[in-house]
């Protein structure tokens, strides 16, 4: 393996985004070696039997001593305590990242826990499908697509370099901005339309049984892309509306602003 971004890569989580990077990493030579760690003993089970990994595991210790990049993978409400276990294994020098689509409440959980807070820079792969687990990654998820980097003001600048490097093998296109800009674009290009989706499918499914069955049938394009959106994983997408409320309670509130006037113009 040629010039890989890392040596070996410690994964926490192992759901769509976390068994993506596993794949990517390997396929494209992003890491020599891979481990990855997930609470769940049948998900560690599965990321064996698809050989996600060189190592998976239930245990901090063993898939996070020696690597010189992890990356939480994670719902954001998890960050914290995920920080606070996995903090001990570090080693020295180690770069340390996460996926999670809000930056300001995971810096937030995450930093208090790490002696080597400049070594943390928070990233954003903006790439997904509706489906999760292990069995739902795939190696070229991030191809083509955007991973936002928001380093800290002292950040380490080879750990940003190195994070870089590692997210543009796996053919992503690598955007830095600071915390609070990512929140509130985001807000607005995805947790809303996510926030959206979920109540126009809440609103039809408030409808009787013929109702519904008749939304379902004779549906149009749109509103099918709206039932996949909201088909996505409900307790991340709780999460990372509870985490980055202010921004997406600010962007509702403008929407709701124009939704009445196009009201009163109908």
């Amino acid at each position: 393996m040629a010039d890989p971004a890392c040596e070996r890569l410690a994964l926490i989580g192992v759901g769509l985004i976390g068994s993506s990077i596993a794949r990517a990493a390997r396929q494209f030579g992003a890491a020599r070696h891979v481990a990855v760690m997930d609470s769940s003993p049948q998900v560690v089970r599965r990321a064996s039997e698809l050989g996600l990994a060189d190592v998976a595991t239930q245990g901090y210790a063993q898939a996070v001593g020696g690597a010189d990049l992890v990356i939480v993978c994670t719902p954001v409400g998890a960050c914290g305590d995920v920080a606070q276990s996995l903090a001990p294994h570090l080693q020295k020098g180690a770069v340390l990242s996460d996926v999670g689509s809000v930056k300001g409440a995971v810096v937030a959980q995450m930093t208090p826990h790490l002696t080597e807070p400049a070594r943390f820079i928070p990233a954003h792969p903006i790439a997904g499908t509706e489906f999760s687990g292990p069995d739902a990654g795939f190696a070229t998820l991030f191809q083509n697509r955007w991973c936002i980097l928001t380093p800290p003001d002292n950040a380490d600048a080879a750990a940003v370099e190195r994070l870089t490097k590692f997210w543009m093998r796996l053919g992503a296109n690598v955007e830095t901005m600071s915390v609070a800009h990512h929140d509130a674009v985001l807000a607005l290009t995805s947790h809303l339309p996510h926030l959206i989706a979920y109540n126009i499918v809440g609103t039809a499914d408030d409808f009787g049984d013929e109702t519904r069955s008749e939304v379902i049938k004779f549906s149009a394009s749109g509103f099918r892309d709206f039932t996949r959106i909201a088909a996505s994983d409900p307790v991340m997408w709780r999460d990372i509306f509870l985490a980055n409320k202010d921004a997406v309670l600010q962007m509702l509130g403008r929407f709701n602003e124009d939704l009445s006037v196009l009201q009163r113009m109908i």
